[in-house]
């Protein structure tokens, strides 16, 4: 049954909303449009022509596959289309949705029309959205290891991307993973091995990671507050802990749902203060994406 979230429910579209339903048909055909056939009862009557013609050529078995196949793929029709209306919202203006690549939506689409869960739905529709925004940005490895992720890996990932910076690329700075604000939310040895494993990471617990070529000043940011770092010397390096983001990590933390966290801004600030930085920023901290 539909919760409203169809692209029947969608109302008046954008020129890019438009484009990216047009584009999605031509890849995997069939996308209902707000303007065209109510699917549930055109399913509906499916199923009952089935039941009809299964009583004069087919035996009860196959009956029961058939009616099962229009079920299903139903089904898979609703999640296709609530992902794509749950995207909609997320175009910008100046998005290109028919530069995305055709053979890319068969993917996609093919790896996400099973999923009905609607918070898992939300990190596909932003995956389409940040895609028809900005083409190219998620590879079919991204697609597939969200596939992969079950709802608490998702979950454990968008906790983790609280402690992610923009240091020219989305740069994780997780410092001493047994410290307090990173394991009151899950953030520990264990669960960091498990992301590595999905491969949103790379730990290394042993030796860690360092930002090399840095100058005298570096600017930096944590959802959307510059912060400048004025380094003792005239080229620098900077610790940035025992995490990398992978590939996969960097396109996912921009869609995650991430939030920032006082706590652990002030953690940070710290540790560079006792380092001997100088640290400035002219706006406050705020929450929003990365």
């Amino acid at each position: 049954m539909s919760d409203g979230t169809g692209l029947a429910n969608v109302g008046e579209l954008s020129k890019p909303a438009t484009v990216l339903i047009e584009k999605i048909s031509d890849a995997i055909g069939g996308i209902a449009k707000p303007w065209q056939v109510k699917r549930v009862a055109k399913a509906e009557a499916e199923v009952d022509l089935i039941r009809a013609q299964a009583r004069i050529e087919i035996s009860d078995m196959e009956q029961r596959a058939l009616i099962r196949m229009v079920h299903e793929e139903g089904r898979k029709q609703e999640n296709i289309e609530s992902i794509t209306a749950k995207a909609i919202p997320h175009l910008s203006p100046e998005s290109k949705p028919e530069q995305i690549e055709g053979d890319w939506l068969t993917h996609f689409f093919d790896r996400s029309r099973l999923v009905s869960d609607h918070e898992m739905q939300s990190l596909w529709s932003n995956i389409l959205a940040g895609q028809a925004n900005n083409p190219g940005i998620f590879s079919k490895r991204t697609v597939d290891i969200v596939a992969t992720l079950d709802k608490a890996d998702a979950q454990l990932f968008t906790k983790f991307c609280t402690f992610v910076w923009m240091i020219g690329v989305p740069t994780a700075m997780i410092l001493e993973e047994q410290h307090d604000v990173f394991n009151r939310v899950g953030i520990n040895f264990s669960s960091l091995n498990h992301l590595d494993d999905l491969g949103l990471i790379t730990f290394n617990n042993l030796t860690g990671f360092i930002r090399r070529g840095l100058g005298k000043y570096a600017t930096v940011f944590y959802y959307g507050q510059p912060l400048t770092i004025e380094f003792p010397q005239d080229e620098n390096e900077l610790q940035i802990g025992k995490v990398l983001l992978t590939r996969t990590g960097k396109e996912l933390a921009t869609v995650c749902g991430s939030v920032s966290s006082d706590e652990y801004f002030k953690y940070i600030l710290n540790q560079w203060i006792n380092q001997g930085y100088i640290l400035s920023s002219s706006v406050s901290a705020r929450r929003g994406a990365v």
